[in-house]
């Protein structure tokens, strides 16, 4: 179908703009790309002109800050800091405080046969110290008491 001689068909509808009103005859806040300018994912390649020296940005350095890395007793997912390599921790108990004091109180409640021994057969009353796995590094402690 053809449109009536003397009357112009739009070649496409009216943007959100201009159908609100918004800007209508306002400049825009950004430049407006041309047919032989293709954007760059960062905003628009600047025009070359020939004669004018080119800037070549020099190579950053990126400086990764580690925050402080807090053990518990589940392994860790860190840095070594001591062969730069990331890595999950690898946890062993060690026989700390609450585990003697555990003991101890067993003992003073009357288990005297030997069951006193045993908050040393059971994981959740010791010590955890975290190692790397790669480089065999002591990287943290967790202490119960």
């Amino acid at each position: 179908m053809s449109a009536p001689s003397g009357i112009t068909v739009p070649s496409a509808p009216p943007s959100y703009e201009e159908t609100v009103g918004i800007n209508v005859g306002y400049p825009h806040p950004y430049p407006l790309p041309e047919p032989s300018q293709k954007p760059d994912g960062k905003g628009m390649n600047p025009p070359v002109c020939v004669g004018q020296p080119v800037l070549v940005s020099n190579p950053v350095t990126v400086q990764y800050v580690q925050h402080p890395v807090v053990f518990h007793d589940r392994p860790v997912q860190m840095c070594c800091p001591s062969c730069n390599q990331m890595i999950v921790t690898r946890l062993s108990y060690d026989s700390g405080a609450l585990t003697w004091l555990s003991c101890g109180g067993l003992f003073l409640l009357g288990c005297v046969a030997g069951c006193c021994l045993i908050p040393f057969c059971i994981d959740a009353l010791k010590d955890v110290d975290h190692t790397c796995p790669k480089c065999n590094a002591l990287i943290g402690s967790y202490k119960r008491l």
